[in-house]
């Protein structure tokens, strides 16, 4: 018996081997074994200190109302507040939220940030709704969780599916609902928030940044130099068209992108500014002119120094890295790997720079959100950069150690 599965034996819980929390659990057990880690820690790390499911009505624009479901859950707070994103998506569950949180907790530790690890989100299309309805829906859940999330306690951010407005009427309902002297700080009880609201220069592309100084800390070592490189993008939203831009400004070439709506691919090399613009326009990739369409597993083949997925989690299985043809695969979406398609990688020769690291440029900019809010500060753009690339190097120079 593996040690993930005497722990869950001793925890009296069950996990089929499928489930993404046992896969991110597994990992964190793993390596907590190679540590030789006392045995409480490995318990206190396999099951997340709170788990709350809330249950709010909303009112729909005809009138009607909808039953929705959310979720917060917190991983771990010893180093500080919990820390992590609130998603929208038709796939987020218990357990999916569970597994992000418990990566919010090695992320947060890795880069040294006062905090700990949660996750939440909502089971629904934001899409599907409108502007009113969405509204309503995140001030009415935000309510329900109000008495669970607060500046000194969880301090929620965006994630998939949700973006500064969002963030704003999170932080709005909250300050209106707290007692008069907690108000003035309220508004650091999230991050992401737009810059006119507290939020911090420099926050949309603070993922794909952090990233963008990974690779330029890393990939020396595996003989590629990112003014050089040829990548492709797995998601082309926030991170994807981010990486994709400040790549571009280095001297990297596109050669690929997939998401929802399809794949291109172009020999000379996309224009990831345009094809951004090309997205917020459209909703998708799919009929950019500048490139042609391809296949999955086209895109999948296509021959790159840099393959990086920065969609939803478990998109590279065992199949799809048997097909992947690149030297590097860098995570820059949250555990976009499955442990089959990571050994499948591995054993090919293909070096995989992991989530906790690569993802880690959002959370730190948020950090940066929360300390000015707190102190009633604001920092330039230029600032913030500055203090991104301190801490992803030496986060990046940590994991190069320990490996």
């Amino acid at each position: 018996m593996d040690i993930t599965q005497t722990i869950f034996k001793e925890l009296d819980v069950s996990y089929g081997s499928d489930n993404v929390y046992y896969q991110i659990i597994s990992a964190i057990l793993e390596s907590s074994e190679r540590l030789q880690l006392p045995h409480h820690l490995k318990l206190l790390m396999a099951q997340p200190k709170n788990e709350i499911i809330v249950h709010f009505p909303v009112r729909l624009d005809d009138g009607t109302y909808r039953l929705f479901k959310g979720y917060r859950v917190q991983h771990n707070n010893v180093l500080g507040p919990y820390k992590g994103g609130m998603r929208y998506h038709r796939s987020v569950s218990l357990d999916h939220v569970k597994a992000l949180a418990a990566i919010m907790t090695m992320k947060t530790a890795l880069v040294r940030l006062p905090y700990g690890g949660a996750k939440g989100g909502i089971k629904v299309d934001p899409h599907a709704l409108s502007h009113d309805e969405l509204m309503r829906m995140t001030r009415r859940f935000t309510s329900a969780l109000c008495p669970n999330i607060g500046p000194d306690y969880d301090i929620p951010a965006p994630d998939v599916g949700t973006n500064a407005q969002i963030m704003a009427w999170m932080a709005d309902t909250y300050v209106n609902l707290s007692e008069p002297e907690n108000r003035l700080g309220g508004i650091s009880v999230v991050t992401g928030k737009p810059i006119e609201y507290g939020g911090p220069q420099g926050r949309d592309k603070a993922t794909g940044q952090g990233l963008v100084y990974v690779l330029d800390e890393l990939l020396p070592e595996t003989g590629l130099d990112v003014r050089s490189i040829s990548y492709s993008l797995i998601g082309y939203g926030n991170v994807g068209s981010w990486t994709g831009r400040l790549l571009q400004e280095r001297g990297a070439k596109l050669l690929a992108v997939m998401d929802h709506t399809g794949a291109i691919h172009h020999a000379a090399g996309i224009d990831a500014t345009a094809l951004a613009r090309h997205v917020e326009t459209t909703g998708g990739v799919a009929g950019f002119a500048s490139a042609d369409s391809i296949t999955t597993d086209e895109f999948y083949a296509t021959k790159v120094d840099v393959f990086i997925p920065a969609a939803l989690e478990q998109m590279i299985t065992e199949e799809k890295a048997a097909i992947i043809q690149c030297r590097v695969l860098a995570e820059a979406a949250n555990a976009p790997v499955t442990p089959a398609g990571e050994r499948a990688l591995l054993a090919r020769g293909i070096a995989i720079l992991p989530a906790i690291l690569c993802n880690a440029g959002g959370v730190t900019v948020s950090f940066f959100e929360w300390k000015q809010n707190r102190q009633s500060e604001s920092w330039d753009a230029a600032t913030v950069d500055r203090e991104l690339k301190r801490l992803m190097v030496a986060a990046a120079q940590r994991v190069r150690a320990s490996a």
